[in-house]
């Protein structure tokens, strides 16, 4: 399996917009790809607008696939026009 976790960093007073985006294609996500385990937007705790999205996968097709789908690139292009930065990714592997 593969982890993945994104840092998303949303502009100051967009938190509402980035979170109705994001909630929609959480539900995508989880109805329509059978190789994602964990889909799971989360919040720093320190009161900024920082996410982090927690991701497991199958394995690199189904991480692959997920980046190809008709609502990951149209939430992409929503979620670019509320984000301060560039997001984070980081790649794991799973331990046992």
């Amino acid at each position: 399996m593969i982890g993945v976790i994104a840092t998303l960093t949303v502009q100051a007073g967009k938190e509402a917009e980035f979170e109705e985006v994001f909630g929609a294609l959480s539900q995508a996500v989880r109805t329509n790809e059978p190789g994602n385990h964990l889909y799971q937007l989360t919040k720093v705790k320190t009161g900024e607008a920082i996410y982090k999205v927690l991701e497991i996968y199958a394995d690199q097709d189904a991480l692959s696939h997920h980046g190809k789908t008709d609502y990951f690139r149209a939430a992409g292009a929503k979620l670019g026009a509320v984000l301060a930065a560039a997001p984070v990714i980081e790649y794991l592997d799973t331990v046992g």
